[in-house]
């Protein structure tokens, strides 16, 4: 998940499965070697799973597992870290309410009562 391109494509693959040509299309800029390279990698890596839809020539469908869906938070909290960092005051960039139009914040709350949490310090990892 270091290298540029693989955060881009477990964001392309959060829409459900796609084959090789719609991530070539959705991930732009990416060429067709590192493309196949990092497909190879994260499947290694357990994040997404490759189906077979052609024999001859093999073609795959790649569709994100489990554990790769589990990134979605994360990226949701890096795309809105990278969003404030690029645009002061008004956040032009940020992801916004489709009813209201208001900037969306990312915070930790407690999924049994509700309560949100700040951001804990390096001490209070463990126990919030």
């Amino acid at each position: 998940m270091g290298d540029r391109w693989s955060p881009r494509l477990i964001e392309a693959l959060l829409g459900g499965p796609r084959r090789n040509v719609d991530l070539q299309a959705e991930v732009h800029g990416i060429a067709p070697n590192i493309l196949a390279d990092r497909l190879r990698h994260l499947a290694a890596d357990g994040l997404i799973a490759a189906t077979a839809y052609s024999e001859r020539p093999p073609r795959f469908e790649y569709r994100l597992t489990a554990d790769g869906r589990a990134l979605a938070g994360a990226l949701r909290l890096l795309a809105d870290w990278g969003a404030r960092l690029r645009s002061a005051g008004d956040e032009p960039d940020s992801l916004r309410h489709a009813a209201c139009g208001t900037a969306l914040e990312a915070r930790w709350f407690c999924p049994t009562c509700g309560e949100v949490v700040e951001a804990p310090a390096p001490e209070q990892t463990r126990r919030l």
